[in-house]
């Protein structure tokens, strides 16, 4: 076993262990700060497989913006900063077991998928290579996400607009 593997391993039970502590986490701002765990360690596994773009993309967005405003909504909330208000119902071992079940079937697509594949040398997450692949392979995908997002960007003003008339 090399040390790129042993590395990855590490940071692989970092982000599972940080995950299950972000769900399991009584505190909500906790929660927050797990996530940022696990979503630092999910960095480290991409730049392990050679793609720092998508490492720094996924620090940048996640870590740096989606987290972030989580914790700014937390805080605007006036919601209390102990334990959770929300009463948990009877449903917590279904989801665990439909989760459980999820994982065991994405996981077993994952090893019948991919059985002995193995990433070279090559340079396969950098600017240029997701570049390439966006805008020959995907354009037309690219495009249409780029209109739902720009309707749903104009229905939320709409929206928010209509409110304030009142």
């Amino acid at each position: 076993m090399s040390l790129s593997e042993i590395v990855f391993l590490v940071l692989a039970v970092v982000a599972v262990g940080s995950a299950l502590l972000s769900m399991t986490s009584g505190q909500l701002v906790h929660s927050a700060l797990w996530l940022v765990v696990t979503l630092g360690a999910v960095a480290g596994c991409f730049v392990l497989m050679t793609a720092e773009f998508v490492a720094w993309v996924q620090v940048l967005v996640y870590v740096g913006s989606v987290v972030v405003l989580v914790i700014f909504a937390l805080m605007l909330t006036r919601q209390p900063s102990g334990s959770r208000s929300a009463e948990v119902t009877g449903n917590r071992w279904i989801a665990a077991l439909v989760g459980l079940v999820a994982a065991v079937g994405l996981g077993a697509t994952m090893v019948a998928g991919f059985r002995g594949e193995e990433i070279e040398g090559r340079r396969i997450g950098t600017a240029g290579s997701i570049g390439d692949a966006l805008f020959n392979d995907w354009v037309l995908p690219f495009e249409i996400l780029s209109g739902v997002l720009l309707a749903a960007l104009i229905g939320a003003i709409v929206i928010s607009r209509s409110g304030s008339d009142r």
